[in-house]
Protein backbone atom coordinates (compact mmCIF):
# COMPACT_ATOMS: atom_id res chain seq x y z
CA UNK A 1 0.00 0.00 0.00
CA UNK A 2 1.08 3.29 -0.65
CA UNK A 3 0.05 6.57 0.96
CA UNK A 4 -0.11 10.55 -0.02
CA UNK A 5 0.96 13.74 1.95
CA UNK A 6 -1.28 16.00 0.07
CA UNK A 7 -5.10 14.94 0.96
CA UNK A 8 -5.84 18.52 1.48
CA UNK A 9 -5.50 20.37 -1.90
CA UNK A 10 -8.01 18.57 -3.77
CA UNK A 11 -6.29 20.25 -7.00
CA UNK A 12 -2.80 18.47 -6.15
CA UNK A 13 -4.15 15.23 -5.05
CA UNK A 14 -1.45 12.84 -5.05
CA UNK A 15 -3.03 9.83 -6.07
CA UNK A 16 -1.98 7.12 -3.49
CA UNK A 17 -2.88 3.70 -3.93
CA UNK A 18 -5.03 1.32 -2.03
CA UNK A 19 -6.19 -1.92 -3.03
CA UNK A 20 -9.96 -1.58 -3.26
CA UNK A 21 -11.99 -4.94 -2.09
CA UNK A 22 -12.39 -5.65 -6.08
CA UNK A 23 -8.49 -5.56 -7.00
CA UNK A 24 -8.86 -1.49 -8.56
CA UNK A 25 -6.71 0.98 -7.52
CA UNK A 26 -8.39 4.35 -5.71
CA UNK A 27 -7.37 7.20 -3.60
CA UNK A 28 -6.90 7.69 -0.06
CA UNK A 29 -8.57 10.84 -0.49
CA UNK A 30 -11.22 9.51 -2.42
CA UNK A 31 -11.63 6.79 0.38
CA UNK A 32 -11.73 9.56 2.83
CA UNK A 33 -14.18 12.21 1.09
CA UNK A 34 -16.90 9.40 0.52
CA UNK A 35 -17.07 8.44 4.37
CA UNK A 36 -17.27 11.98 5.28
CA UNK A 37 -19.91 13.02 2.06
CA UNK A 38 -22.77 13.26 4.78
CA UNK A 39 -20.55 16.35 6.27
CA UNK A 40 -19.97 17.99 2.76
CA UNK A 41 -22.09 20.55 1.02
CA UNK A 42 -23.05 21.28 -2.88
CA UNK A 43 -21.92 23.16 -4.67
CA UNK A 44 -23.09 27.05 -5.25
CA UNK A 45 -21.72 26.92 -8.91
CA UNK A 46 -21.76 25.17 -11.85
CA UNK A 47 -19.45 26.24 -14.98
CA UNK A 48 -22.07 23.97 -17.66
CA UNK A 49 -20.12 24.82 -20.91
CA UNK A 50 -18.82 24.90 -23.89
CA UNK A 51 -16.45 22.37 -24.24
CA UNK A 52 -13.12 24.42 -25.85
CA UNK A 53 -13.89 27.48 -24.70
CA UNK A 54 -11.78 28.41 -22.02
CA UNK A 55 -14.11 26.38 -18.68
CA UNK A 56 -10.39 25.23 -17.71
CA UNK A 57 -9.24 28.57 -18.02
CA UNK A 58 -12.19 30.05 -15.84
CA UNK A 59 -12.02 27.46 -13.45
CA UNK A 60 -8.49 27.50 -12.80
CA UNK A 61 -8.64 31.33 -12.12
CA UNK A 62 -11.98 30.47 -9.76
CA UNK A 63 -9.99 28.42 -8.03
CA UNK A 64 -7.34 30.84 -6.84
CA UNK A 65 -9.67 33.11 -5.32
CA UNK A 66 -9.76 33.43 -1.54
CA UNK A 67 -13.48 32.65 -1.24
CA UNK A 68 -14.18 29.79 -3.28
CA UNK A 69 -12.80 26.04 -1.99
CA UNK A 70 -12.65 23.90 -5.44
CA UNK A 71 -14.13 20.39 -5.83
CA UNK A 72 -11.69 17.60 -5.84
CA UNK A 73 -11.98 17.32 -9.67
CA UNK A 74 -12.53 20.18 -12.42
CA UNK A 75 -14.91 17.81 -14.10
CA UNK A 76 -16.97 16.13 -11.76
CA UNK A 77 -19.73 14.73 -14.93
CA UNK A 78 -22.20 14.06 -12.20
CA UNK A 79 -25.27 15.04 -13.75
CA UNK A 80 -24.27 13.74 -17.29
CA UNK A 81 -21.87 10.46 -17.20
CA UNK A 82 -22.08 9.98 -13.60
CA UNK A 83 -25.77 10.40 -12.48
CA UNK A 84 -25.85 6.57 -11.81
CA UNK A 85 -23.74 6.94 -8.74
CA UNK A 86 -25.73 8.87 -6.91
CA UNK A 87 -25.81 12.52 -4.34
CA UNK A 88 -23.83 10.87 -2.21
CA UNK A 89 -21.06 10.02 -4.27
CA UNK A 90 -21.46 13.72 -5.82
CA UNK A 91 -21.28 15.15 -2.56
CA UNK A 92 -18.37 13.62 -1.57
CA UNK A 93 -16.40 15.62 -4.69
CA UNK A 94 -16.87 18.99 -2.28
CA UNK A 95 -15.69 20.25 0.55
CA UNK A 96 -16.28 19.92 4.42
CA UNK A 97 -19.47 21.64 5.13
CA UNK A 98 -17.82 23.54 8.29
CA UNK A 99 -15.40 24.70 5.48
CA UNK A 100 -17.66 26.11 3.23
CA UNK A 101 -19.40 28.10 6.04
CA UNK A 102 -16.35 29.20 7.72
CA UNK A 103 -17.10 28.42 11.14
CA UNK A 104 -13.62 28.22 12.37
CA UNK A 105 -12.89 31.48 10.50
CA UNK A 106 -15.10 34.21 11.83
CA UNK A 107 -17.93 36.45 10.22
CA UNK A 108 -18.21 37.00 6.61
CA UNK A 109 -15.51 33.85 5.95
CA UNK A 110 -18.35 31.85 4.26
CA UNK A 111 -16.40 29.99 1.15
CA UNK A 112 -18.32 29.00 -2.05
CA UNK A 113 -17.33 26.06 -4.19
CA UNK A 114 -18.43 24.70 -7.44
CA UNK A 115 -17.08 23.09 -10.76
CA UNK A 116 -16.72 22.45 -14.18
CA UNK A 117 -18.54 19.79 -16.76
CA UNK A 118 -19.09 21.29 -20.18
CA UNK A 119 -21.16 18.67 -21.25
CA UNK A 120 -23.68 20.06 -18.64
CA UNK A 121 -24.93 22.23 -21.25
CA UNK A 122 -25.24 19.90 -24.41
CA UNK A 123 -26.56 17.00 -22.29
CA UNK A 124 -30.44 16.60 -22.39
CA UNK A 125 -30.79 15.13 -19.05
CA UNK A 126 -28.36 17.57 -17.30
CA UNK A 127 -30.43 20.68 -17.12
CA UNK A 128 -33.54 19.17 -15.48
CA UNK A 129 -31.17 17.26 -13.22
CA UNK A 130 -29.30 20.00 -12.03
CA UNK A 131 -32.39 21.91 -11.53
CA UNK A 132 -33.87 18.57 -9.50
CA UNK A 133 -30.84 19.04 -6.80
CA UNK A 134 -29.15 22.64 -7.18
CA UNK A 135 -32.19 24.85 -7.77
CA UNK A 136 -30.28 28.21 -6.59
CA UNK A 137 -27.66 27.09 -8.13
CA UNK A 138 -25.33 29.71 -10.43
CA UNK A 139 -24.30 28.72 -13.79
CA UNK A 140 -21.76 29.97 -15.74
CA UNK A 141 -21.57 29.47 -19.88
CA UNK A 142 -19.03 30.08 -21.59
CA UNK A 143 -19.31 30.79 -25.55
CA UNK A 144 -16.52 30.95 -28.17
CA UNK A 145 -16.52 31.93 -31.61
CA UNK A 146 -18.37 28.50 -33.30
CA UNK A 147 -16.16 28.32 -35.89
CA UNK A 148 -12.96 27.86 -34.10
CA UNK A 149 -14.59 26.11 -30.86
CA UNK A 150 -15.37 23.09 -33.53
CA UNK A 151 -12.02 23.05 -35.10
CA UNK A 152 -10.34 23.24 -31.56
CA UNK A 153 -12.64 20.53 -30.74
CA UNK A 154 -11.84 18.24 -33.61
CA UNK A 155 -8.22 18.91 -32.91
CA UNK A 156 -8.74 17.57 -29.24
CA UNK A 157 -10.90 14.68 -30.22
CA UNK A 158 -7.97 13.77 -33.08
CA UNK A 159 -5.10 13.70 -30.45
CA UNK A 160 -6.66 11.90 -28.42
CA UNK A 161 -7.04 8.98 -31.08
CA UNK A 162 -10.63 9.39 -31.05
CA UNK A 163 -11.06 10.85 -34.61
CA UNK A 164 -9.88 9.59 -37.62
CA UNK A 165 -11.38 11.55 -40.21
CA UNK A 166 -10.30 15.18 -41.81
CA UNK A 167 -12.00 18.25 -40.58
CA UNK A 168 -14.22 18.48 -43.54
CA UNK A 169 -15.35 14.77 -43.25
CA UNK A 170 -16.22 15.19 -39.90
CA UNK A 171 -18.42 17.81 -40.46
CA UNK A 172 -20.14 16.20 -43.14
CA UNK A 173 -20.73 13.17 -41.27
CA UNK A 174 -21.74 14.81 -38.33
CA UNK A 175 -25.59 14.60 -38.86
CA UNK A 176 -24.94 10.72 -39.56
CA UNK A 177 -22.76 10.07 -36.71
CA UNK A 178 -25.77 11.95 -34.36
CA UNK A 179 -28.70 10.58 -35.80
CA UNK A 180 -31.15 9.70 -33.62
CA UNK A 181 -28.86 9.65 -30.69
CA UNK A 182 -30.79 12.72 -28.45
CA UNK A 183 -33.48 11.12 -29.05
CA UNK A 184 -32.00 7.49 -27.70
CA UNK A 185 -30.72 9.56 -24.70
CA UNK A 186 -34.37 11.31 -23.99
CA UNK A 187 -36.21 7.42 -24.29
CA UNK A 188 -33.66 5.72 -21.89
CA UNK A 189 -31.54 7.65 -19.03
CA UNK A 190 -29.10 4.88 -18.61
CA UNK A 191 -27.99 5.46 -22.37
CA UNK A 192 -25.03 7.25 -22.87
CA UNK A 193 -24.16 8.57 -26.47
CA UNK A 194 -20.28 8.81 -27.44
CA UNK A 195 -20.81 10.21 -30.30
CA UNK A 196 -23.37 12.91 -29.34
CA UNK A 197 -20.13 13.89 -26.68
CA UNK A 198 -17.02 13.44 -28.45
CA UNK A 199 -17.73 14.34 -32.54
CA UNK A 200 -20.76 17.26 -31.81
CA UNK A 201 -18.42 19.86 -33.40
CA UNK A 202 -20.88 21.65 -35.03
CA UNK A 203 -24.06 20.87 -32.79
CA UNK A 204 -22.05 22.23 -29.74
CA UNK A 205 -22.15 25.75 -31.52
CA UNK A 206 -25.46 25.76 -31.35
CA UNK A 207 -25.35 28.01 -27.97
CA UNK A 208 -29.11 29.85 -28.18
CA UNK A 209 -30.60 26.52 -28.16
CA UNK A 210 -28.68 25.33 -25.17
CA UNK A 211 -29.15 28.66 -23.12
CA UNK A 212 -32.91 28.50 -24.26
CA UNK A 213 -32.76 24.95 -22.34
CA UNK A 214 -31.46 26.98 -19.15
CA UNK A 215 -33.96 29.72 -19.26
CA UNK A 216 -37.20 27.66 -19.24
CA UNK A 217 -35.72 25.73 -15.80
CA UNK A 218 -33.91 28.32 -14.62
CA UNK A 219 -34.14 32.28 -13.67
CA UNK A 220 -32.49 33.71 -16.28
CA UNK A 221 -30.67 35.97 -13.28
CA UNK A 222 -29.59 32.74 -12.51
CA UNK A 223 -27.00 31.92 -15.66
CA UNK A 224 -24.43 34.34 -16.35
CA UNK A 225 -23.04 33.78 -20.49
CA UNK A 226 -19.41 35.12 -20.62
CA UNK A 227 -17.58 35.32 -24.30
CA UNK A 228 -14.04 33.61 -23.86
CA UNK A 229 -12.43 35.61 -26.35
CA UNK A 230 -13.39 38.65 -24.10
CA UNK A 231 -11.86 36.62 -21.16
CA UNK A 232 -8.76 36.47 -23.01
CA UNK A 233 -8.37 39.80 -24.27
CA UNK A 234 -10.04 41.44 -21.16
CA UNK A 235 -9.24 38.77 -18.70
CA UNK A 236 -9.72 41.60 -16.07
CA UNK A 237 -13.22 42.69 -17.13
CA UNK A 238 -14.30 39.44 -17.72
CA UNK A 239 -13.85 37.90 -14.42
CA UNK A 240 -14.71 40.50 -12.23
CA UNK A 241 -17.97 40.04 -14.04
CA UNK A 242 -17.63 36.27 -13.16
CA UNK A 243 -16.95 36.95 -9.55
CA UNK A 244 -20.03 39.56 -9.12
CA UNK A 245 -21.93 36.99 -10.76
CA UNK A 246 -21.03 34.80 -7.69
CA UNK A 247 -20.78 37.03 -4.50
CA UNK A 248 -17.53 36.88 -4.47
CA UNK A 249 -15.10 39.83 -3.40
CA UNK A 250 -13.11 41.94 -6.31
CA UNK A 251 -9.21 40.90 -6.36
CA UNK A 252 -6.70 43.29 -7.83
CA UNK A 253 -5.33 41.87 -10.61
CA UNK A 254 -6.03 38.91 -12.91
CA UNK A 255 -2.75 36.54 -13.92
CA UNK A 256 -4.49 34.09 -16.46
CA UNK A 257 -3.26 31.01 -17.27
CA UNK A 258 -3.98 29.45 -20.80
CA UNK A 259 -5.39 26.19 -20.34
CA UNK A 260 -5.41 23.09 -22.67
CA UNK A 261 -4.48 25.22 -25.54
CA UNK A 262 -3.33 23.64 -28.43
CA UNK A 263 -1.71 23.97 -31.94
CA UNK A 264 -2.51 23.07 -35.51
CA UNK A 265 -2.91 24.01 -39.10
CA UNK A 266 -5.01 26.96 -40.29
CA UNK A 267 -8.55 26.21 -41.60
CA UNK A 268 -8.90 26.22 -45.13
CA UNK A 269 -10.77 29.18 -46.28
CA UNK A 270 -13.74 27.64 -48.28
CA UNK A 271 -14.35 25.33 -45.33
CA UNK A 272 -14.12 28.26 -42.88
CA UNK A 273 -16.47 30.29 -45.70
CA UNK A 274 -18.81 27.56 -45.55
CA UNK A 275 -19.51 27.60 -41.53
CA UNK A 276 -19.74 31.51 -41.77
CA UNK A 277 -22.73 30.88 -43.59
CA UNK A 278 -24.23 27.61 -41.51
CA UNK A 279 -23.49 29.58 -38.06
CA UNK A 280 -24.72 32.32 -39.29
CA UNK A 281 -28.40 32.09 -38.26
CA UNK A 282 -27.10 30.51 -34.71
CA UNK A 283 -25.13 33.47 -33.60
CA UNK A 284 -27.66 35.65 -34.62
CA UNK A 285 -30.33 34.28 -32.25
CA UNK A 286 -27.42 34.54 -29.27
CA UNK A 287 -27.07 38.19 -30.05
CA UNK A 288 -30.70 38.52 -29.86
CA UNK A 289 -30.68 36.42 -26.44
CA UNK A 290 -27.75 38.51 -25.23
CA UNK A 291 -28.59 41.54 -26.40
CA UNK A 292 -25.55 42.39 -28.15
CA UNK A 293 -23.27 41.45 -31.29
CA UNK A 294 -19.96 39.34 -30.45
CA UNK A 295 -19.13 40.27 -34.09
CA UNK A 296 -17.94 36.61 -34.78
CA UNK A 297 -18.61 37.08 -38.16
Amino acid sequence: MLFSTKLENPMHTVKVAARGARGGWRTVAGACRSMTAAYRTLPDFLIVGEAKAGTTTLYDLLSRHPQVAPAAMKEVHFFDLRFSRGVEWYRAQFPLSYRVRGDYEGPGARLCTGEASPYYMLHPHAPRRIKALLPDVRLIVLVRNPIERAYSHYHHETRAGRESLSFEEAIDREPERLAGERERMLADEHYSSVAYRRNSYLRRGQYADQIDALHALFDPRQVLVVCSEELFKSPDKAYGEVISFLGLAAVNKTAIRRQNSGSYAPMSAATRSRLVAYFEPHNQRLYQLLGRDLRWA
